[in-house]
């Protein structure tokens, strides 16, 4: 019996909401010449984060509530390489009580198909005790909904 391909594909820029430009740095590269794994995690980072800030939705110097990655993951599909300016595409896969799930897909300047994709998860707890919130921000919800 044949099984049907489960591998992951890689995913149009018209599956993410809203992109992000980032420039890839000498130091990103690694001995195979391309941009390094870790280096991934920290554009996911990098592309969510700055969204919620612009938009209003996270403020980590005065806030009362910071969003924890608990759980993350990246497949990857092509390479990229300094120097090279990417796009990081997002998108809010589910929301809890006090969790976001995040799609991102990062791209090649001007590739239709992302290099690579994945997931993180934020859990969302107050700045002083880290406990989880019982709710997530209306300021933070307001800007989630726009993302899914």
């Amino acid at each position: 019996m044949t099984l049907p391909n489960n591998r992951p594909q890689a995913l149009p820029r018209s599956a993410f909401h809203t992109f992000r430009d980032i420039s890839t740095r000498w130091m990103d590269n690694d001995a195979y010449g391309h941009v390094n794994n870790v280096v991934y995690y920290q554009w996911f980072d990098t592309a969510v984060n700055a969204h919620l800030i612009e938009n209003g939705a996270l403020d980590i110097h005065h806030g009362e509530t910071i969003g924890l990655v608990v759980e993350t993951h990246c497949n990857f599909f092509s390479s990229l390489a300094f120097p090279q300016t990417i796009q990081a595409g997002i998108k809010v896969a589910r929301i809890g009580t006090s969790s976001v799930r995040y799609e991102v897909g990062v791209f090649a300047q001007d590739a239709e198909l992302c290099a690579a994709h994945g997931h993180f998860i934020h859990v969302y707890v107050d700045k002083q005790t880290r406990k989880a919130v019982t709710a997530l921000p209306s300021t933070l919800l307001t800007v989630l909904e726009k993302l899914t």
